[in-house]
């Protein structure tokens, strides 16, 4: 994987901030697109515009081929059965919404369980609170170890007649956990509940088989995944979004609409109330088309090498005065670290980095549950990708040796 070449398809990382080379490491809150993206977004404004599937004439069958040619992409990406079970929404927290308001409206009930875990994001932690809140469901979470993983003897307790669902993240944003969500999904059908997986931090990073993974839902974000921002993915099983209310009313989604009755259309369309991000799921084919070229194994691979490189930095210039929170860098850590120096606030840290031209993350990361479980207020967060170098991953290091000198006490 030459990653230089890789590089020069992305005009961001051509800039620089406070006179230094821009060294972005936080992918893991959105990732830089492409110009094969950006093209794909600006070649269907400048070519194609139009609203898909209503119109008759032929720039409106031309955007409805392109808008339905990226769903079936998209399906083809998640190995889903067929591009009907692809719902094209905002992002991940739009998804994992509709998932839950829909399932409220017609399968929870007061006194049924949702089990998720203390390292969800908080889009799949609050709109599970809000049905608490309405219906009175119970709400429960799965702890994690000392080393940031799922204590899955919990399940044992929390899984029973009344659980409905489980909500669980493929990777977490934090810790960079690889969950084993097979097993969860087993486990969870066992007692008939319904999983819902949070994959916005999987699928950047490792193919998708969401057959494989036993899920019955399943989440993503564009805008993480080398695509546009505004667009992500609600994958779910045929025979639930057939079953399922809508969330939204209005255009696009209705059969039939009378002043005494009302008909929707069948899934995907009925969770797709009024104008699609056309443009957005163009960007997104993009994407993904840019990812499989680039394969899989050969990201993890150059992935692995870069969270070595950090671990390897932090253990020969910080010791123990630099912790990192997850597992250790091997099959069940993505590249996301998050980490505390001693003595340096995580802002602090950040702000000092920038003038360095180095971008990461600080604060608790949508993750207020976890980072109350670490007993943290924040932490710094760098998460590299695709078109990162070792050298930036130095960069960060020799920068935070700076930080530690101006701020520690």
């Amino acid at each position: 994987m030459n990653v230089e070449k890789i590089r020069e398809d992305f005009p961001i990382l051509q800039r620089s901030f406070h006179g230094k080379p821009l060294v972005y490491l936080d992918s893991a809150a959105t990732s830089q697109k492409p110009t094969a993206v950006i093209e794909a977004e600006s070649t269907f404004y400048r070519e194609q515009n139009a609203n898909p599937h209503r119109g008759v004439y032929a720039l409106s069958e031309e955007a409805t081929e392109a808008y339905e040619g990226a769903r079936a992409h998209v399906a083809r990406f998640l190995r889903a059965s067929g591009p009907e079970e692809v719902v094209f929404v905002r992002g991940t927290t739009e998804a994992i919404n509709t998932v839950a308001t829909s399932l409220g409206r017609g399968l929870l009930h007061k006194g049924d369980r949702v089990v998720s875990t203390v390292m969800e994001h908080h889009s799949n932690i609050v709109p599970w609170h809000m049905l608490r809140g309405e219906q009175g469901i119970e709400l429960e979470f799965i702890d994690i170890d000392e080393h940031g993983r799922l204590r899955l003897e919990e399940l044992d307790r929390l899984l029973t007649k009344n659980t409905k669902v489980v909500a669980v993240t493929a990777v977490s944003n934090v810790l960079g956990t690889v969950n084993k969500v097979r097993e969860i999904a087993d486990r969870a059908h066992e007692v008939g509940a319904l999983v819902v997986v949070d994959g916005a931090q999987a699928a950047p990073h490792k193919p998708v088989d969401v057959g494989a993974l036993g899920a019955d839902f399943f989440a993503f974000s564009g805008h993480k995944t080398l695509g546009p921002t505004g667009i992500g993915v609600l994958w779910g099983r045929h025979e639930l979004l057939e079953k399922m209310p809508p969330c939204e009313g209005g255009g696009e989604m209705i059969r039939e609409v009378h002043l005494d009755r009302v008909s929707y259309r069948e899934p995907p369309g009925k969770f797709e109330a009024g104008t699609p991000n056309v443009a957005g799921a163009i960007g997104l084919s993009a994407a993904l088309s840019y990812l499989e070229k680039v394969g899989y194994d050969s990201i993890a691979a150059h992935e692995h090498r870069l969270v070595q490189r950090a671990y390897d930095r932090a253990a020969e210039q910080f010791g123990e005065r630099l912790t990192i929170y997850g597992p250790p860098p091997n099959g069940d850590h993505e590249a996301v670290l998050s980490f505390a120096l001693k003595g340096v606030h995580p802002h602090d840290i950040a702000s000092l980095l920038d003038a360095d031209g180095v971008a990461i993350r600080s604060g608790h990361h949508c993750a207020q549950p976890l980072m109350e479980r670490l007993g943290v207020p924040a932490l710094s967060r760098a998460s590299p990708y695709l078109y990162n170098t070792e050298g930036e991953i130095d960069q960060l290091f020799d920068s935070l040796v700076r930080a530690e000198k101006v701020f520690a006490r």
